[in-house]
């Protein structure tokens, strides 16, 4: 068994991209191969959090250079708001200004992934299990968390990005099975991840003692 370690901090927040599609917290992030039409819904939606948004033929730029602002959203069949990246734009509101809703109307109990966004100081509350009510926080912290699945555990590496301190993901099968090579295009931008033995302390002294000697991107 593995997980994922996590370094978070201000100078990493928003360099998250997400295997060929798209999220960001605070970054800039050119994203090639992807069809922008397929995606509209989710860029309006970042575009209204405070995104900067720019589509290419076959690529869009994703950059954000100010504070994201709450938003409301409903999950929707095509071509509206994909429950795919339900989790994923929760985790971005919990770090938005202002209050924010998430409704999900595709499938049931898809907001277990909330407590642990929780454990990190988010401000989050689950009505009828069907909408998130989002108070934005300024900061998340780093904690001990799980991938209950693949969007929720992409959700979970997120969370960890933007959070200070470090942040440890359980129950990593679930991510590689959908996103091959994650940590490794993470790592590209800039991102702070390693994957380990679940439980190793050698592993992790060792992963905290090699962040000493990392670059911090400006």
């Amino acid at each position: 068994m593995e997980q994922y370690i996590i370094k978070g901090g201000k100078a990493l927040q928003g360099n998250v991209k997400i295997s060929g599609s798209k999220n960001a917290a605070k970054g800039n992030v050119l994203i090639k191969n992807v069809i922008p039409k397929h995606l509209e819904a989710i860029s309006a939606k970042l575009i209204e959090i405070g995104v900067n948004v720019t589509e290419f033929d076959n690529s869009i730029h994703i950059s954000v250079d100010g504070q994201l602002k709450h938003a409301n959203v409903k999950t929707l069949p095509y071509p509206g708001f994909t429950t795919d990246f339900q989790p994923q734009i929760t985790t971005l509101l919990a770090i938005s200004l202002g209050n924010s809703t998430v409704t999900e109307t595709i499938f049931e109990s898809r907001f277990g992934y909330v407590k642990y966004l929780t454990c990190m100081g988010a401000n989050i509350k689950v009505e009828n299990g069907t909408t998130a009510i989002i108070d934005g926080v300024q900061k998340l912290t780093g904690a001990q968390v799980c991938a209950l699945d693949l969007r929720a555990g992409v959700a979970m590496i997120i969370a960890g990005l933007v959070a200070d301190g470090y942040t440890t993901i359980r129950q990593i099968d679930y991510i590689e099975r959908g996103y091959e090579g994650i940590v490794n295009k993470l790592c590209s931008l800039g991102a702070n991840i390693d994957k380990i033995p679940l439980n190793d302390k050698r592993a992790i002294q060792k992963f905290n003692w090699l962040q000493r000697f990392t670059p911090k991107i400006p």
